[in-house]
């Protein structure tokens, strides 16, 4: 049988462009002491909380009453990674850790992209639409946690039950991870995956508890979070101080939040509305009847987009997890969700000028702030509705379509047979 050949003309270009823009990316972060680039705010992150942090860990200890110690377990062992690089300090030693992790990504895509009926597309997704973000993504470890995302999701079709242990180490680090098991095919497919990361998640974080003290001191100071300035509820009320709300931003939990008359019910409809859209996609894995190799990357996206879009924290960092799903989606022919891709690219180039290039502005609440944020939390917010219609719409019979996939009775692969979508 003929199969699918991709020439090495176009994975050269893309590793031409991954050192270009990486060398860039590294560079910024090197030399970010302008304002525009954040006044140093950006690196520092890593050279002070993160090496603090580093302190504690590496003396069996979890960070307790730290208000800004807010992470799973996991997140320890993801910090404390970089002692293992000898010779560097931690700052070098994080960044180091990042970039190869981020080389990893785009290995792992360029792979899944070269297979017949697959695109190098995602490759190129994430080569490119990292560096949207400027040298954030070298000083956050945001680019670790995907990589267990992405590597999840590129597992499942084929090893369902690693695809779980990924999914569940990675929400073991910052737990949105654990959505990317939402799409997974009804069967065996799913049993395999849910039941893996289930146990893979109790056993590591039994190993944590043993290992280290205080493993949940995090769950304090999650709960304690308010309405963070750049979110969806921090916007309305960002617009709300030109009509007279008399509150104001205060830095508290590691971030500008918002304090006021109303805040704390603008923050409980933001859980609401979470709540919501947990409803939606449990109704949509119930609803749903067709399966390709491509739901399973379109519900993780949606699933992602949804519960960041109704959160009351919206850090810039958080576009490299759209970026990162994005791109296993494109990696897939048969994915609805390119149009959605495109629209994280938008929102995460709008992002850089919010965070770092006109901070100042957003935490001001001046027009520029306020329109700055309404534009990228508007983009945002358009992406979740239309990820959700174009999953929807993609996994319901439409009359013309072909019967509902379903895994092979004993098969942990998904079907060979792939359906077209309008």
């Amino acid at each position: 049988m003929n199969r699918l050949r991709v020439t090495s003309g176009p994975v050269h270009a893309l590793a031409a462009l991954w050192l270009t823009t990486r060398g860039l990316m590294l560079w910024l972060l090197l030399h970010d002491s302008p304002p525009l680039l954040g006044g140093g705010s950006v690196a520092g992150e890593v050279s002070r909380l993160y090496a603090s942090w580093y302190d504690i860990l590496v003396h069996g200890s979890f960070p307790a009453h730290d208000t800004l110690w807010q992470y799973p377990p996991g997140a320890g062992a993801v910090l404390l990674a970089p002692g293992l690089l000898p010779g560097l300090s931690y700052f070098q030693a994080f960044v180091a850790f990042t970039l190869a992790t981020d080389a990893l990504v785009a290995a792992a895509l360029v792979r899944a992209g070269r297979r017949p009926g697959r695109s190098l597309l995602g490759a190129a997704l994430w080569t490119a639409g990292l560096p949207l973000l400027l040298h954030i993504p070298l000083a956050r470890y945001d680019v670790q946690v995907t990589a267990l995302a992405v590597l999840s999701l590129l597992a499942l079709g084929r090893f369902p039950r690693a695809g779980g242990v990924l999914a569940a180490l990675g929400a073991l680090v910052k737990v949105w991870p654990a959505l990317v098991l939402l799409g997974t095919p009804r069967g065996r497919a799913t049993r395999g995956a849910w039941g893996w990361a289930a146990g893979a998640g109790f056993a590591t974080l039994a190993l944590f508890a043993v290992s280290f003290e205080h493993p949940l001191s995090f769950l304090r100071e999650q709960g304690g979070r308010g309405v963070q300035i750049e979110s969806l509820g921090g916007t309305a009320l960002s617009l709300a101080r030109h009509a007279g709300w008399p509150g104001g931003p205060r830095f508290q939990y590691g971030a500008v939040e918002l304090v006021g008359p109303h805040v704390h019910a603008v923050a409980t409809a933001s859980l609401a509305l979470t709540a919501v859209s947990f409803a939606l996609l449990v109704l949509w894995r119930v609803r749903a009847r067709r399966w390709s190799e491509a739901t399973p990357f379109d519900a993780a996206l949606c699933a992602v987009l949804l519960f960041t879009v109704t959160s009351r924290v919206i850090s810039p960092q958080y576009m490299i997890w759209l970026v990162g799903l994005a791109a296993v989606c494109v990696t897939s022919r048969h994915t609805s969700q390119r149009p959605v891709a495109a629209l994280v690219l938008a929102a995460t180039a709008l992002t850089t000028l919010e965070f770092p290039m006109r901070y100042g502005d957003v935490v001001d609440g001046t027009w520029t702030g306020c329109l700055l944020m309404l534009a990228r939390n508007g983009i945002l917010a358009a992406a979740a509705v239309l990820s959700f219609v174009r999953l929807w719409r993609a996994t319901r019979p439409d009359g013309k379509s072909l019967p509902a996939t379903e895994p092979r009775p004993g098969s942990d692969r998904l079907p060979d047979r792939t359906l077209s979508f309008s």
